[in-house]
């Protein structure tokens, strides 16, 4: 750690550097005064300024505002004969990290000095974070830096610039239309229509209507024409969420509209052209239901030209601290709070949840957390009370019950197979084992 002194005393300016190099185990450069800091700061790069108040010229507070608007990475703490509560205050208020009254209290400082280099480090984490999320790993709101994410990201570049039916297969939560939004956006029909159609919120005798209209009189309460989403989606995208629950009649109608671009509504056997993108979306295994005979074999093919298939979130833990910075940044500016980090217990509590409801699960402890949070930190209490909570109710079992650690063991690994799925690969990655270790044990079999 590199540390600039700031001291315009001589004999304690030496004190302090021999002091901070020699026990402290830090490299110190020493300056004089508030300029000198300057000119050092400029050409070089410090952890921490440690600075006098009251010096001659440039005081500490002067200094404090110079370095916090052109090195905001380093951390300061103030040093003065002069302390008092409104001057901590006020130190605070411009940015130190910390205070420190003389005469100097040796095992303080270097207890303050390690506290700052904590602060500075968590800081400079959450930094890159936030950048990486901005720079690095985002594709139209999507955000991931796992090799998953980045296929799907490839596979979106690809696909885009086609007029090919995509299908997106993932779980509930997991940004399916995000990614179908994508695609329309970076494609030749992004100043056209996207609509967004859930086939699972609407009524099955309605959908029909939705999709390709109906004419004035078709059936009762039809009393004007109106056009359906295919028609209104002409040169954009229609994007059918949950495919998986439309019902055989109308699948045949969809098929149709597949094949030929062209749809008919109800009450008139005219036929109306359209061109339309379909991307479909779906949290069922779609070639089950066809086997069973409720998802129509053409129709399968028909949408499976280019399938897309979406992680779940526990599956990608490298995409959390991303996912998590992203909302953060979200609905701080929407809730007009200045939360700006995760701490690192929080950090990690996110981490280990299974993320049942994937990445909008997230979404909304995030959107809790900051809406709870009165500091500039997201921490533990801020976020639900169920993160962890697993964990900890085994080792509070495991006491309470007096099992040996063999059996807390056994337990935990059953808890790892249940996060995952029972995917014994993924588990063993987790539990840092030889995957063939939890083949041999039988009994833990889900």
């Amino acid at each position: 750690m590199r540390i600039l002194l700031v001291e315009d005393d001589p004999l304690l300016r030496e004190e302090l550097q021999r002091g901070l190099t020699e026990i402290g185990g830090y490299t110190v450069e020493v300056a004089s005064n508030g300029l000198e800091a300057i000119q050092k700061i400029e050409a070089d790069v410090f952890d921490l300024v440690l600075t006098d108040i009251k010096m001659p010229g440039m005081d500490g507070f002067e200094l404090l505002r110079i370095i916090k608007s052109t090195r905001p990475e380093a951390g300061v703490i103030l040093m003065t004969g002069y302390g008092s509560i409104e001057t901590a205050v006020d130190a605070m208020k411009i940015g130190a990290d910390d205070y420190i009254t003389k005469p100097i209290n040796f095992k303080a400082l270097l207890l303050h000095i390690s506290n700052a280099a904590k602060a500075n480090l968590l800081l400079r984490e959450n930094r890159l974070l936030k950048m990486e999320v901005r720079k690095k790993f985002e594709f139209h709101n999507i955000i991931g830096k796992s090799p998953k994410m980045q296929e799907v990201f490839s596979l979106v570049e690809k696909v885009a610039f086609s007029s090919s039916t995509v299908i997106i297969y993932g779980g509930s939560g997991t940004g399916k239309e995000l990614v179908a939004r994508a695609i329309h956006y970076n494609s030749s029909r992004a100043d056209h229509p996207f609509i967004p159609f859930n086939t699972s919120a609407v009524p099955e005798t309605l959908i029909e209507s939705e999709l390709f209209g109906y004419t004035k009189g078709a059936f009762t309460g039809a009393v004007h024409s109106r056009k359906g989403l295919f028609e209104e989606a002409h040169g954009g995208t229609l994007f059918l969420d949950e495919i998986g629950t439309i019902q055989l009649p109308v699948q045949v109608k969809l098929l149709r509209a597949l094949q030929e671009r062209e749809i008919m509504r109800i009450g008139n056997n005219g036929r109306v052209k359209v061109d339309v993108r379909v991307i479909a979306a779906t949290n069922e295994n779609l070639e089950a239901k066809m086997k069973r005979g409720e998802f129509r074999e053409d129709l399968f093919f028909r949408l499976h030209v280019f399938p897309i298939f979406l992680a779940d979130l526990k599956d990608r833990p490298e995409d959390i601290p991303l996912l998590a910075y992203h909302f953060l940044e979200q609905y701080a500016a929407e809730n007009r709070k200045k939360v700006k980090f995760i701490s690192k217990e929080a950090l990690k509590a996110l981490m280990e949840y299974p993320w049942p409801g994937n990445v909008r699960e997230l979404e909304n402890f995030i959107e809790r957390g900051v809406i709870l949070a009165d500091q500039e930190y997201l921490t533990l209490d801020d976020l639900p009370a169920n993160l962890g909570e697993k964990s900890a109710g085994l080792i509070k079992t495991g006491m309470k019950e007096r099992k040996s650690l063999e059996d807390v063991k056994k337990e935990y690994i059953k808890e790892i197979l249940r996060m995952v799925g029972g995917n014994k690969q993924r588990a063993a990655e987790i539990l840092q084992i030889a995957p063939k270790t939890l083949y041999r044990l039988k009994e833990l079999s889900l």
